[in-house]
């Protein structure tokens, strides 16, 4: 499988978690308090970051496939950051990164 993965930083983590379960039917699979939410669905996986000074603006994007060797990231031709992963490696990002989820 092959997910599209977006990347977005939010103002509040936990305003964000409400609004975005919403859009996207349900709870985030991984939730750091205070720091990082991430969403899978069968299409997409999106994540967010409590970064309030960059509020709404793109992190990153890339796509979440289980074919993925570990964790790559490359810059594209206009400066964004486009990173491949498998599920496994990106959980265990979440964790090196922002600490265990409490979900």
């Amino acid at each position: 499988m092959k997910r599209f993965h977006i990347a977005l930083a939010v103002k509040d983590l936990t305003a964000s978690i409400a609004d975005y379960s919403r859009r996207l039917g349900g709870k985030p699979g991984a939730v750091v308090p205070g720091k990082y939410a991430m969403w899978r669905t069968d299409t997409l996986n999106f994540s967010i970051n409590e970064i309030p000074e960059r509020a709404g603006q793109l992190r990153h994007l890339g796509f979440e496939c289980d074919e993925a060797q570990g964790f790559s990231s490359e810059i594209d031709a206009n400066g964004i950051e486009w990173e491949l992963f498998s599920p496994v490696a990106q959980d265990d990002k979440i964790v090196e990164i922002y600490g265990a989820s409490v979900v």
